[in-house]
């Protein structure tokens, strides 16, 4: 088991919480990190990229001059690809850069994140997460309490609605409910912090 010390949003000491090893105890794997990260990148690219091919270019097919005696090579249409404006040979096309990664895997990633952010200090928990009015200012006090800059807060099943509106016009900070914590989120930002009702959840899901 994993003790760790829960702040209140305020920076004050609130008690500890016990976390378990198979979520925050485990070894951090590169490997499986950068799997995972791999895949939700490649499932959130949009694959729109797209050029036109020889048969798609508006150019005229007709023959563009005589089969013989020209002294030069034989060409059919102004759209071939080797001629300026002409088609692109082996273009982009319209595709979905996403593949299949086991559950297990996406499983083990999340919980791996989740233990490395412990093993480095970057893991922050508070009582909740709330604010008394939905200003910046007020937030950013906050951040300054906890020794935050780049931080990804994860609240229970609904992120609190001041803190939500708050929050989304700070630099190097995201906010989430329980249900989109996700490894790439995790791991780019310095610091993680959890509400209470937030590793309940978490427990549950991976008990």
């Amino acid at each position: 088991m994993v003790d760790i010390s829960v702040k209140t949003f305020a920076g004050e000491d609130a008690g500890n919480v016990t976390l378990s090893d198979t979520i925050f105890g485990l070894e951090p794997r590169a490997d499986i990190l950068a799997r995972v990260v791999r895949w939700q990148l490649a499932k959130r690219q949009a694959g729109t990229h797209k050029s036109l091919g020889r048969s798609e270019v508006n150019r005229t097919k007709s023959k563009m001059y005589k089969q013989k005696g020209t002294g030069r090579a034989r060409h059919h249409a102004a759209s071939a690809p080797q001629f300026r404006g002409g088609g692109r040979a082996f273009g982009p096309v319209v595709r979905s850069h996403a593949h299949d990664l086991p559950k297990k895997v996406r499983a083990l990633g999340l919980r791996l994140a989740l233990s490395a952010k412990v093993k480095d200090g970057g893991l922050i928990i508070v009582e909740n997460a709330a604010l008394a009015e939905a200003k910046t200012k007020a937030f950013r006090e906050t951040m300054v309490k906890l020794g935050l800059q780049s931080a990804l807060i994860v609240d229970g099943a609904e992120v609190e609605t001041n803190l939500g509106r708050a929050a989304r016009n700070v630099p190097y900070v995201d906010v989430l409910p329980v249900q989109g914590i996700n490894v790439y989120d995790i791991l780019r930002r310095d610091t993680l912090v959890l509400t209470r009702a937030a590793v309940d959840a978490l427990e549950e899901r991976f008990k």
